[in-house]
């Protein structure tokens, strides 16, 4: 797909985060059971259910705009975002110092989709597409938040921990 207009921009980068979004669903079970934390894996699996919901939430985007349609697009910075966290269960014995990495792994990933989305819920508002920019501020703000409980649970313990071990 040649990109020519702002338009064409935001039809990429939605299908590329859409593409990034799915491939987050299938690595996030994995880092749920990797982990040994408690308080951890209970975060990887709610956000598991808030992913498949913001998954939704971009299929309303596409609804929202009639002339929109999703390209078929693999989201290569989210495959080497998901090979970071599969390495860290490859490479870091299960335990304290395994979680800090997979918060570490986890946290790079929300950076990304934190990033992400604020370029859409910009590109979004540029176009005028009111509903669709709702709709994904409502998904950068969760984006926000879980980064926000990675840092919580590091800071709470995880890290204490990883330090002693």
């Amino acid at each position: 797909m040649q990109i020519k207009t702002i338009q064409d921009l935001f039809v990429h980068l939605l299908s590329d985060t859409y593409s990034a979004e799915k491939q987050l669903t299938k690595a996030l079970p994995k880092l749920a059971r990797a982990a040994s934390e408690p308080k951890l894996s209970e975060a990887f699996k709610m956000h598991l259910e808030e992913t498949q919901g913001q998954i939704e939430r971009i299929d309303k985007v596409v609804d929202s705009v009639p002339e929109l349609k999703l390209r078929r697009i693999k989201c290569v910075a989210m495959e080497g975002l998901v090979e970071e966290g599969a390495e860290v269960i490859e490479e870091v014995e299960k335990g304290p110092v395994r979680d800090a990495g997979l918060i570490a792994a986890a946290q790079k990933v929300e950076h990304y989709e934190i990033a992400a989305y604020g370029t859409l819920v910009t590109l979004a508002k540029q176009l005028g597409y009111k509903d669709a920019e709702k709709l994904l501020a409502e998904t950068l703000a969760e984006e926000k938040e879980t980064d926000g409980k990675l840092t919580q649970i590091a800071e709470s313990g995880v890290n204490k921990k990883a330090s002693a071990a």
